[in-house]
């Protein structure tokens, strides 16, 4: 068994979650196994352990989980995305679109300095839409976005299309619900 196929064995399938039709990837049960989610990890590491990396952004909540080993094996800092009305300080925020509504992220103003080659990271790629937003924060700071990395990718929402002038890059991708 490949790797890609070792991660989609150990992540539960949940249907009709959060409503009926929809098929949730739920990572948790690929993160309660400490060897593997070291892997994983790994595996990230490996991709990006050349690439210059020097800021991981991380997106609440799940791409925090993902984010923050990874920022610490390539000895860089470590930036949260937040929801709104979660961060203390001076924040920029960015809105984007939901099925249901709109949500804001929001970063710290004094996150990212001018230039810094800064990697996006999330669990899990669906429409875009979050990726984007974390995007403009970043850019609105002067940092360079170098790419996308996701441990799930659904691409039969196509949310890699809005990403397509960056690098996306995804462990496994799901191409049908």
């Amino acid at each position: 068994m490949n790797f890609a196929d070792e991660l989609k064995a150990a992540i539960r399938n949940v249907p009709d979650y959060p409503k009926k039709g929809i098929v949730f990837r739920d990572l948790t049960t690929l993160w309660k196994d400490g060897p593997l989610f070291k892997r994983t990890t790994d595996a990230l590491f490996e991709h990006y352990k050349r690439k210059k990396v020097e800021k991981v952004v991380g997106i609440e909540a799940r791409g925090f989980i993902v984010g923050a080993p990874l920022s610490e094996r390539l000895g860089v800092g470590f930036v949260p995305a937040r929801k709104s009305g979660k961060l203390p300080s001076r924040k920029l925020e960015a809105n984007y679109e939901l099925e249901y509504g709109k949500q804001g992220l929001e970063i710290h103003e004094d996150a990212i300095s001018r230039g810094e080659r800064v990697l996006i990271v999330d669990d899990l790629l669906a429409t875009g839409g979050t990726s984007l937003a974390a995007t403009r924060l970043v850019e609105q700071l002067g940092g360079s976005v170098i790419g996308f990395a996701f441990v799930v990718e659904l691409a039969f929402l196509r949310g890699r299309e809005k990403l397509s002038k960056y690098e996306v890059y995804s462990l496994v991708r799901y191409d049908t619900e």
